[in-house]
């Protein structure tokens, strides 16, 4: 780029000759927001900008507190998705604490749960001194981010503003340098001797340490704060363009185009499939009111971008032959086209396209105008079971029905229930639960334990997977993408949980899956 300059320095070099070093992130979800507020601003006829988002909007603050958040910036994951119902913010600034609470820093030095037994007025809150209070009050007098770790140490260690700084380094050093450490006895010798107690002391010192493992400034969290807000909005009052922005700006998140699209189905979004004749690169928005999502050529897995903007540019099409010839489209790309269903505009169902494909002439791998078209052919059409198979396949979602739908009677005589069945079930009730495994993480904070999303034709179930389990189990836990799960159920307010106590690969299912309600019995 004409006029850049590049330094490769560490940036401890370039603060000892003293320039400002600026963190600069490129976010994805910057340009899902994007994307959606351009297809809002084409439907109003108006530029819509970010900043004419309403703001505190009870009803997306409603929503965040359901954990109804598949898609939201940074409160997506699991071990967010946990903490909503607990926490239920309110305002924009419980959601920067909700964004800097749930990491290995305030989780590694307990600052979680006192947190959140003060929230919910379980436990008094309560400060030793004014001046701690001054620092520890917006938070409930626990500390949350790196900011008021640095002042604590100033008000009730007595360390100068330098020695502050000192200690957010080492702080952010933690792994590669050994920490806070060698400050221990300094923060706590300072604290008693400013008439603090011992336990006070060692307290704030763990909650210190925990930072080391990834605590957030209160600025940042600010910042990814705003974004949790603007996507949560979004996702509320304008479904179909955050839908579209989020399939856009792919791939990012913790989800799946598929999960993205049934869930946004869940919200009542109604998603058209790929089609030459309507869709560009891209998704879109379509209708009337453009609230109608029209999933872009971009999908269909195998098909180039350069082919899929001739495609757009030169649509709309006579009929294979025309589409073939004037977007310069290959073997190849006609075949991934027709086993999408993208040709159905023009030839058909699935096995109709493959055969009108089948008579487009070749040439050096270059498609020609075909002759007289021959008498169509009457091919059975693919059954639902089939049409299903070939949308994963080529696509990796399906917008018919989910697959588990197909498979519910089966699941049900092994005595298995539905996601959300499972949701209204008593605390310590055993259950079983059957979906595709669509997450599994180990957090390093968790003790190796392992924590799975299933996802059926109702929602998501989440379960978790103790390490015992975990090592008697492995293979089907890691191999299996349609897992059953027996066990128990936890619940804590709105927050469910199926405490795993055996795990059924059920993978094979997905093989067979049936073509109409009659084979299910």
């Amino acid at each position: 780029m004409e006029g850049r300059s590049i330094i490769q320095w560490d940036k401890d070099d370039i603060d000892a000759l003293g320039l400002m070093k600026v963190d600069v992130l490129a976010l994805g979800m910057l340009s899902a927001i994007r994307r959606a507020l351009d297809g809002i601003s084409q439907r109003i006829g108006r530029r819509f900008r970010m900043q004419d988002i309403p703001r505190e909007d009870r009803v997306v603050y409603d929503m965040i507190g359901r954990a109804d958040t598949v898609g939201v910036f940074q409160i997506e994951s699991r071990a967010q998705m946990a903490m909503l119902p607990r926490l239920k913010p309110k305002c924009f600034y419980d959601l920067v604490i909700e964004v800097a609470i749930v990491r290995p820093g305030p989780i590694q030095g307990d600052m979680v749960h006192p947190y959140l037994r003060r929230r919910q007025k379980i436990e008094p809150v309560t400060y030793p001194s004014e001046a701690v209070k001054s620092v520890l009050q917006r938070t409930l007098g626990v500390p949350i981010f790196q900011e008021q770790v640095m002042q604590l140490a100033i008000v009730a260690a007595g360390f100068t503003p330098g020695e502050a700084d000192h200690l957010r380094r080492s702080m952010a050093a933690w792994k590669r340098k050994g920490g806070v450490g060698h400050l221990r006895e300094r923060l706590i010798d300072g604290m008693l001797g400013r008439g603090y107690t011992r336990e006070f002391a060692e307290a704030i010192y763990r909650q210190i340490e925990g930072f080391g493992e990834y605590g957030f400034p209160e600025s940042h969290a600010a910042s990814f704060a705003l974004l949790v807000y603007v996507s949560a909005w979004l996702k509320r009052h304008e479904p179909a363009a955050f839908l579209a922005g989020l399939l856009n700006a792919q791939p990012m998140g913790f989800y799946a185009p598929s999960q993205l699209v049934q869930d946004a189905r869940r919200h009542g979004v109604e998603v058209l499939p790929p089609d030459v004749q309507r869709s560009g690169w891209e998704t879109v928005l379509e209708g009337e009111d453009a609230s109608i999502v029209r999933l872009g050529l971009h999908l269909i897995h195998g098909l180039g971008a350069e082919s899929g903007e001739r495609i757009a540019a030169a649509r709309p099409f006579r009929n294979v032959a025309d589409l073939a010839g004037r977007a310069s489209l290959t073997r190849d790309d006609l075949d991934v086209l027709a086993a999408a269903g993208a040709l159905s505009a023009l030839a058909g169902h699935r096995r109709e396209a493959a055969w009108a494909v089948a008579a487009v002439p070749v040439q050096r791998d270059l498609l020609f105008e075909a002759p007289a078209a021959e008498s169509p052919t009457i091919l059975q059409a693919p059954r639902e079971g089939d049409d299903l198979v070939a949308d994963y396949a080529t696509l990796r979602l399906t917008l018919g029905r989910h697959p588990l739908a197909l498979l519910r009677a089966q699941l049900e005589r092994r005595r298995y229930v539905s996601a959300l069945a499972l949701r209204g079930m008593s605390h310590n009730c055993p259950a079983r639960c059957a979906g595709i495994v669509t997450g599994r993480q180990r957090p390093g904070t968790a003790s190796g334990v392992i924590f799975l999303t299933l996802e059926d034709e109702t929602g998501l179930a989440n379960v978790i997977v103790h390490p015992r389990l975990v090592e008697r189990q492995r293979r089907e836990l890691l191999g299996s993408r349609l897992l059953g799960v027996l066990g128990v159920l936890q619940r804590e307010g709105d927050v469910v949980h199926l405490i795993a106590k055996r795990l059924v690969d059920h993978t094979a299912l997905l093989g067979h899956l049936p073509t109409s309600s009659r084979d299910f019995h």
